[in-house]
């Protein structure tokens, strides 16, 4: 484990993504090491959820949720690793995403969302990550995060 604090609190959370208010979707970090995060979430529930359509949160939201762990971890690694503000990060790709419920409004738990680092340098990092209710997993998928956009070259994004 790294050293600093293993949990964080919501407040703790929007100080370190850019998602403030209502977005920001994770409710606590439970713990965080080098290479992968836990979080838990009740937003799910709310029925003034931002990302709601049509009266309902579908699981594909779980996405975001995936995503702002991810963003979590990467600012925890760069406090731990220098000190330095976190680069912004961009979704860049998902791949293997697998929905197993239609909606997440109306999962009765907490949300526990995980995300693995599986590889990265200093412009692309790979996650893995899944969203439980307790040992129900009702998604899951890898995703693509690109830090520095600028510093990758047109031939590599092609």
């Amino acid at each position: 484990m790294l050293s600093g604090p293993q949990t964080l609190t919501r407040g703790e959370i929007e100080c370190r993504i850019p998602h403030k208010g209502a977005m920001c979707l994770l409710d606590v970090v439970v713990a965080w090491d080098e290479n992968s995060i836990a979080c838990q979430a009740s937003s799910h529930r709310a029925t003034d959820h931002p990302l709601r359509a049509h009266g309902r949160l579908g699981a594909a939201c779980g996405v975001e949720y995936a995503a702002q762990a991810m963003a979590v971890h990467g600012a925890l690694i760069a406090e731990n690793q220098d000190g330095a503000p976190p680069r912004s990060g961009y979704l860049a790709s998902l791949r293997s995403v697998d929905l197993h419920v239609e909606r997440l409004d109306t999962v009765p738990g907490l949300l526990t969302v995980q995300a693995q680092r599986i590889t990265g340098d200093d412009n692309t990092v790979l996650y893995s990550f899944t969203v439980q209710d307790g040992p129900r997993a009702l998604l899951s998928g890898r995703a693509v995060v690109v830090l520095d956009a600028a510093g990758i070259s047109p031939k590599a994004a092609a």
